[in-house]
């Protein structure tokens, strides 16, 4: 057995410390490396990823512009035509998604409408954002967020609404799912500063002032009815009706059927019993020949021209012959008539005898005058230009002053109304809010305030004891005259006899005028059997019915005074 001096003991256990002060060293160096590489790790890392650049687009799309707001617009009366609601849209990050075939399952419980093989497809790959689902309801976004799958989030988006609905679908438009203008205002706006303040962001959770419109919802809505009435009373295939303040030019009411839903913009390309594109604006970016209605425009510009007088008188004995053709009058009195009786028989010898009396080329001259050489100036994209003769030849001239040969938009036709009423001034219409003060600025005369009267009392004659009495009846005490028009349409080149366009164009109240309408019922079949299907019997109905309710909402009240009509007679005529 080995004996150890007391000398070595502390010499061995010196060495034993140092051993294991050693070894700590060493562990301790060993653990300052390897932190030493999991930081150069981790801030390589860091370093990568700051040096990525963010997607800041969902599909090509800026997030800002899905994300951005439009203006409300109100009418006059500040009622919400159109606002933004919020709504979440569900998009996924392919590159994170772990297992894709479970996130297809999950997802269709939820949203079952969507196709397995489309979806697989979308979330498949390494692509930064796709669409999966836009506008969810609160509901679907809780059920989905609950699923907890990697890869898909949502982002808040703007969705247009509608309250009203279709009742003024041709005004407001549509946008589509990226909230963009595709139609009627909604599209012009986009022309103007919204897709500008958009495009640069400054549209994103933002209120933007509010577009105050001309149209008084009120009325809006009671021409709708009626319009819509008009389809099942008189089995008609479309109307459509337009309503102008005569001193400002403001649209107070417009409306076109067949029509689309607004709030579901693919319903605007829809067929109509099998036919496309009939969901068209007919006031604006329709033409037609609204014939007898235009006999107004003859009698204005004729009398305006000195060369033919109130008091003058017309052979309207026989027919006129041009060729082969011969036109005649539709239960013609076949006797000399004075110019009011011409208007208010609505006789097209006697209109064709005043025009060649006043000259056609003076008569072409006077369409240049008022615009119906081309489009009106107006905000709505869906216009049509008028198609007129550049020059007139005898028989062009004689069927045009009766109103065939030619066709306008009815809006063309509303906006000369409104100047033959109101002592003789166009101006353009339009759809914003537009003061009076603001309105002469823009006028453009085209016939003299005697004119004018002349007219007025025309078209409140024709009322009384013409083609426009059933107007009267159902709008009485509103002081209310117009003209008809009964057009046969044009098919395939021909004039398909039994299928009419009829039109009315009224002013009122006459005595002081306010508001000019153009209302057409396109096919109209007998109400009943007692009934006729000329314009005075549908069209000229409708507009009664729509003055007799929006008149009231106007500020207009019933005058049934008979000393007003007297009033209205021209002095030469007294």
């Amino acid at each position: 057995m080995a004996i150890i001096s007391e000398a070595a003991v502390p010499i061995a256990l010196d060495g034993g410390r140092k051993a294991r002060g050693n070894l700590t060293k060493a562990r301790i160096r060993w653990v300052i490396a390897a932190l030493a590489v999991v930081f150069a790790i981790v801030g390589g890392k860091l370093v990568q990823l700051g040096m990525v650049e963010t997607d800041s687009t969902i599909e090509g799309q800026e997030r800002d512009l899905i994300t951005a707001t439009r203006p409300a617009i109100l009418d006059r009366n500040g009622l919400e035509l159109a606002v933004d609601i919020r709504v979440p849209s569900l998009f996924a990050e392919p590159r994170r998604i772990i297992d894709v075939d479970e996130a297809v399952e999950a997802l269709r419980s939820v949203l079952p409408g969507l196709d397995a093989g489309w979806l697989r497809q979308r979330l498949s790959g390494d692509r930064g954002f796709v669409w999966v689902q836009r506008e969810l309801s609160p509901a679907q976004q809780d059920r989905i967020f609950n699923l907890g799958i990697p890869g898909l989030d949502f982002v808040t988006e703007s969705k247009r609404f509608y309250p009203g609905g279709r009742e003024a679908a041709h005004i407001l438009g549509a946008v589509n799912i990226d909230n963009q203008g595709i139609a009627g205002i909604e599209k012009h706006m986009d022309g103007e500063d919204v897709a500008l303040l958009q495009s640069i962001g400054l549209a994103r959770g933002n209120a933007l002032t509010p577009v105050d419109l001309s149209i008084d919802l009120r009325v809006q809505h009671v021409m709708y009815e009626q319009l819509l009435d008009s389809l099942t009373r008189y089995k008609a295939v479309a109307a459509a009706g337009v309503m102008l303040d005569v001193r400002t030019g403001e649209v107070i009411a417009m409306a076109s059927l067949p029509d689309f839903d607004p709030n579901n913009p693919a319903s605007l390309f829809e067929p109509v019993d099998g036919k496309k594109d009939q969901r068209f604006n007919r006031i604006t970016s329709g033409i037609f020949e609204l014939g007898s209605t235009f006999k107004t425009v003859t009698m204005a510009g004729a009398l305006d021209s000195g060369l033919v007088r109130l008091t003058d008188s017309f052979d309207a004995r026989f027919g006129i012959r041009f060729g082969r053709f011969t036109i005649d009058d539709f239960h013609g009195k076949h006797r000399i008539l004075s110019l009011p009786e011409v208007y208010k028989y609505s006789s097209n010898v006697g209109t064709i005898r005043i025009m060649e009396q006043w000259g056609k080329d003076n008569f072409r001259a006077f369409l240049s005058k008022l615009g119906f050489d081309e489009r009106v100036p107006f905000e709505l994209p869906e216009m049509r230009s008028p198609s007129v003769p550049k020059t007139f030849s005898e028989i062009v001239a004689a069927t045009a002053s009766f109103g065939h040969g030619l066709s306008i938009s009815p809006l063309h036709m509303a906006m000369a109304t409104a100047a033959f009423v109101n002592d003789g001034y166009m101006v353009n219409p339009t759809l914003y809010k537009r003061s009076e003060a603001e309105a002469r600025a823009l006028y453009r005369p085209v016939i003299s305030p005697r004119t004018s009267a002349a007219i007025r009392y025309l078209m409140r004659l024709n009322a009384l004891e013409g083609s426009g009495t059933r107007m009267n009846k159902a709008a009485a005490g509103y002081r209310a005259g117009g003209k008809t028009g009964t057009a046969e349409k044009v098919v395939n080149g021909r004039y398909a006899s039994g299928l009419n366009l009829n039109v009315f164009t009224s002013a009122f109240p006459l005595d002081n005028p306010r508001y000019a309408m153009v209302v057409i019922v396109d096919e109209p079949q007998r109400e009943n059997e007692q009934s006729g299907v000329t314009a005075g019997w549908n069209a000229g109905e409708v507009t009664g019915r729509i003055i007799q309710r929006a008149a009231p909402m106007l500020g207009i009240s019933p005058d049934f005074g008979e000393m007003i009509d007297t009033n209205l007679v021209p002095v030469e005529l007294r």
